[in-house]
C-alpha cells in the first residue's frame, strides 16, 4: 500500500488522474505521517464504532479510521475526487464515500442506514473557509454521535476550546459548550499540509452530551442572546442585544441587571450562567 502522507505519491496520483487544488474548497492535504494515526486514535475510533469523515481528501486520514473503526464513511464534495479515493481506499472493505455536500445531507438518516447498532463518532479535517457551519450544523441537529474530532485553523481551535467568559470566547465558544464540551489535543504545523497554509492548525475534540445539561423552556433564545451579544463585540451587550435584537435599551438594561449582569460589559466576559439567566428572561 502506498504512502498517502508521501509527497511523491500525492503528486504521482494527483498527476495522473488531472487533479488541481481548488482554493474554493479550502482543499490542502496532510503530508505529516504522525498527525493522522495520533488524530484517528484519539477520535475514538475502535471496534463496534462508525465513523462519519468530513474531506477526506485522497484518503490519508481514512485509512487510519478504516484499520481502527468498524466502518467508515466519509463525505466528500469534490467529485474529481472520487476516483482518487476508489484507487487509494480500494484495500479496505470496511469504506463507503458519499459524493455529496455535508451541509446539504440529512446525516440522521446516513447514519440510520449505514450504522445500525454501532456507537458513532464523526472525524474530519475541515477546510478553514466552513469550519464553523460544519460543526455547528453537527451540533445542532443533535445527531447520535458521541464526539466531534476535528482539526482546524488554530485561531478557530483556541476559540472553540476557550472558557466562556474569557478573552478569546466569542458566539461559537459559547453555542459549542452548550452542546459538548471541548478539548485542545495537540498542535499541527503548517508545514505539515501540501500545499501549506499561511497558518497552523490544531486537532480538537467535542465530547458530545447525549443531552445538554442547560435546561431551558426555549433554548433558541440562548443563541438568539448569544448572537446578539456578540454581533458588535465592541460594544456594550447593553448595545449590542439592544441593536441587533431591536429591543427597548431600557427595558434591556433592567433585564441585564435582573440578571445580574453588568449592562456596560462585552460580551467576552459573560459566562454561560450569565448567558442562560438573559435567555430565560428575555421575551422575544
Amino acid at each position: 500500500m502506498k504512502k498517502l502522507s508521501d509527497i511523491g505519491t500525492i503528486k504521482d496520483i494527483l498527476s495522473r488522474y488531472g487533479f488541481n487544488f481548488s482554493k474554493g474548497l479550502g482543499q490542502n492535504f496532510l503530508i505529516n505521517p504522525s498527525v493522522c494515526p495520533r488524530m484517528a486514535e484519539l477520535s475514538g475510533a475502535g471496534e463496534g464504532v462508525g465513523v462519519i469523515e468530513i474531506g477526506p481528501g485522497i484518503g490519508v486520514l481514512t485509512q487510519e479510521l478504516c484499520r481502527l473503526a468498524d466502518k467508515v464513511v466519509a463525505v466528500e464534495i469534490d467529485k474529481r475526487l472520487i476516483p482518487v479515493l476508489e484507487e487509494t481506499l480500494s484495500d479496505f472493505g470496511n469504506v463507503s464515500v458519499v459524493n455529496a455536500d455535508v451541509m446539504e445531507l440529512d446525516l440522521r438518516a446516513l447514519i440510520d442506514r449505514e450504522f445500525p447498532g454501532m456507537r458513532v463518532v464523526v472525524c474530519a479535517n475541515l477546510p478553514y473557509y466552513i469550519t464553523s457551519p460544519i460543526i455547528m450544523k453537527l451540533l445542532e441537529d443533535r445527531l447520535p454521535v458521541e464526539s466531534i474530532t476535528v482539526m482546524v485553523q488554530k485561531e478557530a481551535a483556541q476559540r472553540l476550546c476557550a472558557e466562556v467568559g474569557t478573552r478569546e470566547s466569542g458566539a461559537v465558544t459559547a453555542a459549542v459548550n452548550f452542546y459538548s464540551r471541548p478539548e485542545l489535543l495537540f498542535g499541527v504545523s503548517a508545514g505539515s499540509f501540501m500545499p501549506a497554509p499561511k497558518i497552523d492548525s490544531a486537532v480538537i475534540r467535542l465530547n458530545v452530551y447525549s443531552e445538554p445539561p442547560y435546561k431551558l423552556d426555549d433554548s433558541s433564545k440562548f443563541f438568539k442572546v448569544v448572537r446578539a451579544a456578540f454581533a458588535q463585540r465592541r460594544k456594550t451587550v447593553l448595545n449590542s442585544i439592544s441593536s441587533s435584537l431591536g429591543l427597548e435599551k431600557q427595558a434591556v438594561n433592567e433585564l441585564l441587571l435582573d440578571s445580574g449582569v453588568d449592562p456596560r460589559s462585552r460580551a467576552e466576559k459573560l459566562t454561560m450562567d450569565d448567558f442562560l439567566r438573559i435567555a430565560e428572561r428575555i421575551e422575544l
